[in-house]
This record gives structure tokens, sequence and C-alpha cells, in this order.
């Protein structure tokens, strides 16, 4: 048999289950830490942070100094894809991310087929510097947005309640429609094969609006162009370590683990766990899926909570972590507490 990886999380996507379950954060590196805030405050624009490798390192590794987590996640944006496509894309203060949108054929044919590595190669540089500063122990994690999340970006120009004008123009222009989604498949699988060529031990899929989409909807824009992406990197890759995280699936899950041979499924705080651990962790490792606001609360009500998780999960592989990322005004003695409990309950 293959040794086991002396990463925790390593070892829980290779299917082994540890006493203690590995734990990372969604959004580790952000907002919710001061020296973070610090970092940001020398920098014009968020996207010159993600572009500076010194700077990004520093952020993907602060969260690792301050709670030592099992995994460190590269400090990036899901929407470096469009930009390294040929689109616009700015993040104004307090507003989110703005792009040229893309609502109709010509502008999607205007884009550039393949990434602009080059637009990309401080990505890949901070990857390689992370990796060289963590100890063998510490897994590397880098992602990409799924094309459906990422193109609902790309059509609307920003993000919007329920994303309906991708909606609308999967609906009314399929063709166009898929013809983005093919871009970003390819695009998608070249940035991630990319980020394992620089050091990353495993990437999460982010589909974070993959909840919005109906039983085929579904089945087209988030399973097909995840399994083809996941074909695609491991053709390259072939023991590439990949999580699925399609968040707010429901009992659409169950397809999505059945047809997409993801390593690992991240499960968001709204599924029902009960289920979660009967359909989906019988046949997959799973991750989450603390609710973020219960974080953000603290006290004895977080406390419940972690144990309902560690209760739910503690017969298969399991990774802690929250069922999305964590909010901004998070106080940092609350990450400590999740963490003492974790770490505590499971000794």
């Amino acid at each position: 048999m293959p040794a086991l990886p002396t990463s925790p999380l390593l070892a829980a996507l290779s299917g082994h289950q540890n006493r203690i379950p590995p734990i990372w954060m969604m959004r580790q590196a952000g907002r919710y830490l001061p020296e973070y805030r610090a970092i940001r405050q020398r920098v014009a624009s968020f996207l010159d942070l993600c572009f500076d490798p010194e700077l990004a390192t520093e952020v993907t590794l602060q969260p690792i100094r301050r709670f030592n987590f099992d995994a460190a996640i590269l400090f990036s944006d899901i929407l470096v894809v469009p930009h390294a496509l040929g689109q616009n894309v700015t993040f104004s203060a307090g507003e989110g991310p703005r792009l040229a949108p893309v609502m109709e054929p010509n502008a999607i044919s205007r884009l550039a087929r393949r990434i602009d590595r080059n637009a990309l190669a401080p990505v890949f540089e901070t990857i390689r510097r992370v990796r060289a500063a963590l100890a063998p122990e510490v897994a590397l994690l880098g992602f990409c947005g799924a094309p459906w999340t990422v193109a609902t970006y790309m059509v609307a120009g920003r993000g919007t309640p329920d994303q309906a004008p991708a909606r609308v123009l999967a609906y009314r222009d399929p063709e166009a429609f898929a013809a983005l989604i093919d871009i970003l498949v390819e695009a998608s699988s070249d940035y991630l094969v990319e980020q394992f060529r620089a050091g990353v031990d495993a990437v999460q899929i982010f589909d974070t609006w993959a909840g919005v989409l109906g039983g085929e909807q579904f089945d087209r824009w988030c399973i097909g162009p995840t399994q083809r992406i996941v074909a695609s990197v491991r053709k390259q890759v072939p023991d590439a370590k990949i999580i699925g995280f399609p968040r707010g699936a429901g009992a659409s899950l169950l397809r999505y683990v059945v047809e997409v041979p993801v390593d690992a499924v991240g499960l968001d705080w709204m599924i029902d766990r009960t289920f979660a651990s009967r359909e989906i962790q019988s046949q997959r490792p799973v991750q989450g899926n603390l609710d973020p606001l219960v974080l953000l609360a603290g006290g004895a009500a977080l406390d419940r909570a972690v144990d309902e998780v560690l209760g739910a999960f503690a017969n298969g592989p399991f990774i802690f972590n929250l069922g999305h990322g964590i909010l901004p005004e998070t106080p940092i003695g609350q990450v400590e507490q999740m963490l003492a409990r974790v770490r505590r309950e499971c000794a």
C-alpha cells in the first residue's frame, strides 16, 4: 500500500480517517485579521495585492502563523481567470468586483481562447514562495472558480442577488453561453495545472452559485463543466487531489458526487448533515460545514455547533471547515474557540 501522506489534510483526501480532523477555513487570509488589514493598506487595489508575490505570500502565511491550520490556501481571487482572458476586472472598495459585461455573442468572441500565463505568473511565483515557507505537514491549496460561477460575474459584470443575468442568457442563447463555458473550462484547467506545477498539494473548485440552478441546468452548467476540468487536470497531473464545492446544491449534491470524480466534497451549512453523512460521506471524504454566522456569534452556540459537526462526520474521512467563507467582522477569539473545541474534543 502507498505510504500515508504526512499532511493530515492530504491523508483525509486519500480516504484516511484522522483522529483529529484537519482544519482550515475558507477566506482564512482576509479582513478579519488585523495583520491582513495592515498589508491591504499598502496597496492601491485588491488585484495589486493578488499580483504582488511578496505581499500575497505574507498574507497567505498569516493565518498559519496565528492559528496553526493544517492547510494554507493561496491568496488570490476566482476572477483572475477572466482577467487573464482579457476581460477588464476591477475591485471597488465596499462594492466588490466590477467587470466589463459579456452579455452577447460578440463580446464572448472577443475573449482570448487561452489564459495569458504571463498575466498569472505572479500567482505561480506566490505558490512557489509559500510552499517553500510551509512545513511539510501543512498542505498548500490552490483553487479556481467553477465555470458557472465565474461566468455569472463575467456576464453581469458584478455579483447580483440570484445571478439572474447569466441564467437568462443561458436560457435565451444556450449556444453563446456554452461557448463561454467552454472557454472557462479550458482556462480553468490550464490554471489549475500550472498551480500544481508551481507547488500546490491540492486544489478546490468553488461553485459558489451552483445553488441557483435547477435540475437540468445544474447538470449542464455545474456537473458537466466540472467533470471536464477534473479529467483535463488529471490527464496532465494524474494524482491531482481536487475538492469540489458546489454551494447550495442540496439533494443535487448526490448526482454531483456520483458523476464528478473529485477526491472530496465541500458541504455548505445548509445541507442536512444526516443526509450528507449517509449519502455523501459514505462515498467520498467530506469537508465542512460550520455556519459562518455561528462562528460570528461565538459562545455556547458555537460550542454546540462545532460538536454537532464533529458528531455528524465522526465515522469517516473528514476535513473541518466552514460552510462558506469566514465573515470579515468575525472576532479572532471565536476562531480560537472553534479551533480549541475541535482539537480538544477529538484529542
